[in-house]
């Protein structure tokens, strides 16, 4: 089924028990993602949480310890350079060349990508037109405001007119109105078709842009879903109930299920279930299903 699905052209971006290990360290583990054309995730963790090394594996910048994954129909490991072919990448830190002008930056790019010198000059123009860079066109970019730099950085990814475009946090250092047109101008490459994978440490980034989030810790995913999913799972009041044994926690979850009429979120590892408190659902009515269950429960609040 996977073999199908890397020769799959209209594939985005899927992922198999994905991990990269450093010496005894795992920055990534077990990472599962799939990624329809068209769509957008984003991967929201702390710093060193593995985002970026899931970026850089996905990218073939990096291979995999273990698992598979492939971009735009390709496996990254078997095919880098038809992956290669296929995305755009902009890291944390721009890298266009300050000594150069903004045109010239997309031109070389353009040039590097086999274009024409005619053609890459078009090329350059339109994104220029496009991200509003045309008044700047010919100022070298050492010139250049932060949000101005990324807007080029960006414009310099899709030179090549990438399926797949990868973004390390992009408004990392951005003002609040450079970071609003930036996500401006992300939606609309999205609603052009643009499969669209994005890092980021800021809440309301990936609840804009996102249309799923995957939140890494310590190289692990610890939850997944749409936004809407998350906010109400984790979002506004809680119950959590914490049992006095692993074993308890599947336990506990059929205990609780038919009365909050949804699957609770778990942690097997610290123990816990966590309930949102919505409407109807009170502590007491919480305690007695678990107690009813036979649920050795260490603490509730």
């Amino acid at each position: 089924m996977y073999d199908s699905l890397v020769h799959d052209t209209k594939a985005g971006v899927r992922a198999e028990g994905l991990g990269r290990r450093f010496g005894d360290l795992w920055a990534l583990r077990d990472l599962d993602l799939e990624v329809p054309a068209g769509r957008v995730v984003a991967l929201l963790g702390h710093n060193g949480a593995g985002k970026t090394t899931t970026i850089r594996i996905l990218t073939t910048l990096c291979s995999p310890t273990t698992g598979r994954a492939s971009v735009a129909g390709f496996d990254v490991t078997e095919q880098p350079g038809e992956v290669r072919s296929r995305i755009g990448v902009a890291s944390q830190a721009a890298t266009v060349d300050g000594l150069l002008s903004a045109r010239n930056n997309l031109v070389m790019v353009g040039r590097l990508h086999g274009l024409s010198r005619r053609e890459a000059r078009r090329r350059a123009d339109d994104l220029l037109q496009r991200f509003g860079l045309t008044e700047a066109a010919d100022r070298l970019v050492k010139t250049f405001s932060g949000g101005m730099r990324r807007r080029l950085d960006l414009a310099a990814t899709l030179v090549a007119t990438p399926r797949v475009l990868f973004l390390d946090e992009p408004t990392t250092g951005l003002d609040p109105r450079s970071r609003n047109e930036l996500w401006d101008l992300l939606r609309d490459l999205v609603r052009n078709g643009t499969t669209l994978v994005l890092t980021t440490q800021y809440l309301e980034e990936a609840d804009r842009l996102a249309d799923d989030i995957v939140i890494l810790d310590h190289g692990t995913v610890i939850a997944r879903g749409t936004p809407d999913e998350l906010k109400t799972r984790v979002g506004g009041d809680r119950i959590q109930v914490t049992v006095a044994t692993p074993e308890g926690v599947d336990r506990a979850v059929a205990a609780v299920a038919a009365l909050i009429g949804d699957r609770p979120h778990t942690d097997p590892i610290e123990r816990t279930v966590t309930i949102a408190a919505r409407d109807g659902i009170r502590v007491p009515d919480v305690v007695r299903r678990l107690d009813e269950a036979g649920v050795d429960v260490v603490d509730v609040n």
